[in-house]
């Protein structure tokens, strides 16, 4: 996967997020990431790693956006990779 592909599918998993007020709440809770600069922040490659970081910490969570794209679920650990960068810092 590239780093195009990773990308698409990280603004496909925040877009997906949006839609579960549930996950996204948890997602902003632990991103400190405000609702209003979601936009803004999806076009910051380190904020798309946080995304798929975050769908990557649950094996349901990876299970469900996966099934939702009708893409693998290692589609989400190689876009991750695609991105590079370290660990997400979530302060």
């Amino acid at each position: 996967m590239n780093r195009e592909q990773a990308e698409i599918t990280a603004i496909q998993a925040l877009s997906w997020l949006a839609q579960n007020d549930e996950k996204l709440e948890n997602f902003l809770n632990i991103s400190g990431a405000a609702p209003g600069d979601l936009r803004e922040r999806a076009q910051e490659p380190e904020f798309l790693g946080f995304v798929l970081d975050f769908i990557l910490l649950d094996d349901a969570t990876i299970l469900d956006f996966a099934d939702s794209q009708n893409i693998p679920p290692e589609a989400v650990q190689q876009a991750r990779a695609a991105l590079g960068g370290g660990l997400p810092n979530w302060t």
